[in-house]
């Protein structure tokens, strides 16, 4: 009976309209095999199963933490709400976002879009792995839909699970060839950019996908859909700031960044950059961040706000001084905070209170400190038409806390999967098996190597920075369980597979 059913599978279909051969029209009998099916969640249980869990634990945090947990990040966005102007240091796609969701007045209608962002995202990973087995399209989803600290970052006021939502869904239209699907691929790109800058290689290794198929002009199409967005921006931001880029602090960061290592005795620095030496060694100084927001910086000691363009300007050329000097200590130190994202416990840091700020707290977040803070508190009364803050509510957050103890993809699993699609690769073409054209799972994994490598090179390391490139590496490995394949053989010639088109797998 099964190989019945499988030579079944295997026949080619008639064209459409073609009488079947009990004589009943194809659409007809087509009709009446669909509505034959099992129902969606049965064919799909376990992926059902999952998603149904993800969900409950959404609705826990919505429960046990209301309205939302708070961010240093969040009054900043909160600002830009209202007072529509470029920032200096993160770009206003989420500020935008939050904006269209004012009319709610309520910071609980934010952290409800973005729990549904995240199970939408978990729905496209598996939809997008179409092509591997279910039970490898269901892992897929599980860490985006299980994890405590996604389901945690989703309940925060950043910018993070609207990011990892369009990059996602990018990165599988990217698996498409129609030209109006790589248009919309090239605008949640620019919105992805424009949320957080780290998308700006995005549409690069994008575009790099298509050409490498010999798709050059859905390249040209992406490259459009994304940099006119992405231009228009700038042309605001250069009118607000008379700065040419997206945010005025992106020397500001790179000079944190060489901090861990610069040494101005080897750098021979020129007398007006000497001002940003820091004399204690290196392994004595703090976390690279506190170069930006610490009063003891010497970069905040210098006149005006840090950000200005002279500031900026002065931290870039330190930086690249720093690198240029002493290229083998900033290689060492991107891997040394790169090996961070692998480690399977999860220590404390940069420092205790930002490494507070991803855990589900046992009591209420207080008031914000710093003074800028303090002015988009006084906005975020506005948009919550009332008190702000967080209310604990026991037993939901107590379940939560639990599960956040228990419940996480360690570092090496994460990459485990990173691995494992490169290695399979080599494995089959040693067997002489080769991809009919670039494999599949090579877009969504060179996007998640990007998503790791640039904030440690760049910036720093931070734990919320290794979570959107979580599902690409989760996609990755499932679009390697079963690739397109062909075998090459003594003489040459090429076997592709014998399955036919239109068989369902």
């Amino acid at each position: 009976m099964q190989e019945e059913r499988d030579d079944a599978r295997l026949k080619p279909e008639p064209p459409a309209g073609a009488p079947a051969e009990d004589g009943a029209p194809r659409g007809r009998r087509r009709l009446a095999s669909r509505l034959r099916e099992p129902a969606w969640w049965r064919r799909h249980g376990w992926f059902a199963g999952v998603l149904a869990v993800g969900a409950a634990l959404r609705a826990l945090a919505m429960l046990g933490y209301r309205p939302a947990l708070w961010f240093p990040d969040s009054y900043t966005y909160v600002v830009t709400v209202f007072r529509p102007r470029p920032d200096l240091v993160r770009p206003a796609g989420y500020s935008m976002f939050m904006k269209l969701l004012e009319p709610f007045h309520g910071f609980w209608a934010v952290t409800a879009a973005q729990h549904l962002l995240g199970l939408a995202t978990g729905v496209i990973v598996y939809v997008a792995a179409r092509r591997a087995p279910r039970w490898a399209r269901t892992l897929a989803a599980v860490p985006v839909l299980l994890d405590a600290y996604q389901v945690e970052l989703e309940h925060l006021l950043v910018s993070d699970a609207l990011f990892l939502f369009l990059i996602v869904a990018a990165v599988a239209l990217s698996l498409t060839d129609r030209p109006a699907t790589v248009a919309a691929l090239g605008l949640l790109l620019a919105a992805a950019t424009l949320t957080r800058t780290v998308g700006q290689p995005l549409i690069v290794v994008l575009a790099a996908w298509f050409v490498l198929r010999r798709r050059v002009g859905l390249a040209g199409v992406l490259l459009a859909a994304a940099l006119v967005p992405v231009v228009a921006y700038g042309a605001w931001f250069y009118a607000a700031h008379h700065r040419v880029g997206l945010v005025g602090a992106n020397g500001a960061f790179l000079y944190a960044r060489t901090m861990s290592f610069a040494d101005c005795a080897r750098m021979n620095p020129p007398a007006d950059l000497r001002v940003l030496c820091d004399p204690r060694p290196p392994e004595r100084r703090p976390p690279s961040q506190e170069y930006i927001w610490s009063k003891d910086s010497p970069l905040v000691k210098l006149p005006g706000i840090t950000f200005t363009k002279a500031n900026d300007d002065l931290a870039s050329r330190f930086a690249t001084l720093a690198v240029t000097s002493q290229p083998l200590d900033y290689a060492g130190s991107v891997l040394a905070e790169l090996g961070r994202t692998f480690t399977w416990g999860r220590p404390v840091y940069p420092d205790a209170e930002i490494y507070a700020y991803y855990e589900f707290p046992v009591t209420p977040p207080g008031p914000p400190g710093r003074d800028p803070a303090r002015v988009g508190a006084e906005y975020a009364k506005l948009y919550e038409q009332g008190a702000i803050g967080t209310e604990i509510v026991e037993p939901y957050a107590g379940w939560l806390r639990g599960y956040q103890s228990v419940v996480r993809l360690p570092g090496p699993v994460l990459l485990a999967l990173l691995l494992a699609s490169p290695v399979a690769a080599a494995v089959r073409r040693a067997r002489g098996l080769r991809h009919a054209g670039p494999p599949s799972w090579l877009v969504p994994w060179s996007a998640a190597v990007v998503l790791l490598v640039t904030p440690p090179a760049v910036a720093e390391f931070d734990y919320r920075y290794v979570l959107p490139a979580v599902p690409l590496a989760c996609l990755a490995g499932a679009l390697s369980v079963r690739p397109d394949l062909r075998r090459r053989s003594e003489s040459g010639k090429d076997f592709g597979n014998d399955i036919p088109r239109n068989v369902r797998l």
